[in-house]
């Protein structure tokens, strides 16, 4: 009896071994058909919520207002002034500004520097060398000591082309602001200077010009600072949030996402290919010129900003064809050396 009963707990044990051993490798395997329905199941619930997103993306890039408020601003501007108008004036002078307020522009676009007695100036370039002659800087002056410019100045981007101007005087931005109340200026902060930033934003409330300024840089930490500084000034899209930007739309995110920035500012990519000899243009440069203009330059993408009440401005343009294309791609307004010029092409081009 003891050994027939060993003999059953035997048995037993390995019984419980045997299931313990089948729980271990998990539930019986799946036949090829019910392994075949789980994986289509599966590929039908990733296309349809693949679908679902696409779907919803494409309509929301199509009608933003559905979930966003469009942005409101006093002003919508087609034709602006860079530098005041370079082409046809001495650059960021009175006498261009002047000249392309008389022309009728919408916007005056400028840049600011900061002098040694922190009077802030209306400058292009920090050196002084370019523009006047003179190898100094303008933080190391005082307004006073500040040189005039040369009678003859290249035309940034116009191939071989040079202007000429009778007023010379750099000028304060206190004296544009004064001269033309009424006239939107877009204001390029060249350096990171705290006290420059503040002095602006001062400048701008003591004028009570909040609605008509617009402020930035490509610099990200800049433009935060102006943000911080005086909220209530829209701001430009920085380059990492332009590239932020052109990472959403092509993602098909962009629609799903808030944008603090009030106004896209952004190049022409294929511009440059004039701007140098063809012979000093390599295949490579050609390409990434090429594939550049072809990301940035998207017709839906300009809809959908104008569509949430952010103002696209391409820059800068001097040629007809070139002012086409933008307007055509659905820009909000143009950049140009040469107010004149541009002003003759919106005259035959509809709003």
């Amino acid at each position: 009896p003891g050994r027939a009963s060993g003999s059953g707990g035997g048995a037993a044990a390995v019984r419980r071994a045997q299931a313990s051993e089948v729980a271990g490798w998990g539930r019986t395997p799946l036949s090829l058909p019910a392994r075949e329905g789980r994986a289509m199941s599966t590929a039908l619930y990733v296309l349809s919520t693949l679908g679902g997103y696409l779907l919803t993306s494409a309509l929301l890039l199509k009608c933003p207002g559905l979930l966003h408020r469009p942005k409101r601003h006093r002003f919508r501007c087609r034709h602006i002034s860079h530098r005041g108008g370079a082409g046809e004036n001495l650059e960021n002078t009175m006498g261009a500004f002047r000249h392309a307020v008389n022309v009728g522009t919408d916007m005056l676009e400028l840049d600011c520097h900061l002098t040694k007695d922190e009077q802030v100036v209306v400058s292009h370039d920090e050196n002084l060398k370019r523009s006047t002659g003179l190898d100094v800087n303008i933080a190391d002056l005082k307004y006073s000591e500040l040189p005039p410019y040369l009678c003859r100045l290249d035309v940034t981007f116009q191939k071989e082309c040079y202007c000429e101007g009778e007023d010379k005087r750099i000028p304060l931005l206190k004296e544009v602001f004064e001269a033309f109340p009424h006239t939107p200026v877009n204001i390029d902060i060249k350096v990171n200077n705290d006290v420059l930033i503040k002095k602006v934003s001062e400048l701008v409330r003591q004028y009570q010009r909040e609605h008509l300024t617009v402020w930035g840089n490509v610099s990200h930490e800049i433009v935060d600072k102006c943000h911080k500084e005086n909220a209530h000034i829209p701001i430009l899209f920085c380059l990492r949030r332009v590239l932020l930007l052109l990472g959403l739309f092509y993602t098909g995110l962009l629609p799903f996402f808030p944008i603090p920035e009030d106004f896209l500012e952004i190049p022409m990519p294929s511009i440059i290919l004039k701007l140098k000899e063809p012979e000093k243009i390599s295949r490579s440069q050609r390409l990434t010129i090429w594939l550049t203009d072809m990301l940035l330059m998207r017709k839906a993408l300009f809809n959908h900003l104008t569509a949430r009440g952010i103002q696209v401005y391409v820059w800068v343009l001097n040629e007809e064809h070139e002012y086409k294309r933008a307007f055509d791609l659905g820009a909000t307004g143009v950049m140009t050396d040469y107010p004149t010029k541009l002003k003759n092409f919106l005259h035959n081009y509809p709003a």
